[in-house]
């Protein structure tokens, strides 16, 4: 229920919940490392404040949820501006990659890797881990069927705990009232 009476001390809109639970849908459309992990965190620190969490996978976010690329995510450091050297583990100042050195062979695995070694160095479950742990703590994942349709992948492509593939009005119906969260 949203009130608009104010006072000095109160904003002109108070949001209450009447005993509804929190919930909160996360929509992944992106398929790199970089991009794969906060809705993972985000999810699980929900779950852990007894927040209902949704994940709905589109386009390139269907990666994290496919069985042959879900252990093989990486990140290209083409286009990526923000990525800097010192960030992933390398002590070179705030140096970027150039943009250029990108496109050199060998340059994505490199740069997965040492993002890799970060994560694990933090004691990050990996992508396959983290979803079955969102799972196991009852989340509800989804798939996005024009995605899939698109990409000619069926249910059986997807890792256990993929509920179904659903439309965009489907999850809009399921996720009423929810916080989404576009990644």
């Amino acid at each position: 229920m949203v009130t608009a009476t104010a006072t000095a001390t109160t904003p002109a809109f108070v949001v209450t919940q009447e005993d509804k639970p929190r919930h909160v849908a996360f929509i992944c459309s992106k398929g790199t490392l970089d991009m794969v992990y906060p809705a993972l965190v985000m999810g699980w620190a929900a779950l852990g404040n007894g927040i209902d969490v949704t994940i709905f996978f589109t386009f390139w976010g269907l990666d994290m949820i496919n069985k042959n690329r879900v252990d093989h995510i990486e990140i290209a450091p083409v286009g990526n501006t923000a990525m800097k050297m010192s960030m992933m583990g390398l002590n070179t100042g705030n140096l970027g990659i150039p943009q250029l050195a990108g496109v050199l062979p060998g340059m994505t695995a490199f740069a997965t890797k040492l993002m890799k070694d970060k994560i694990k160095a933090l004691e990050v479950p990996s992508v396959r881990e983290y979803l079955q742990m969102l799972v196991d703590a009852g989340a509800k994942l989804y798939a996005c069927k024009m995605s899939v349709d698109m990409m000619g992948l069926r249910q059986e492509d997807f890792i256990e705990g993929v509920e179904a593939i659903v439309t965009a009005g489907d999850f809009m119906d399921m996720t009423d009232g929810a916080q989404v969260v576009f990644i």
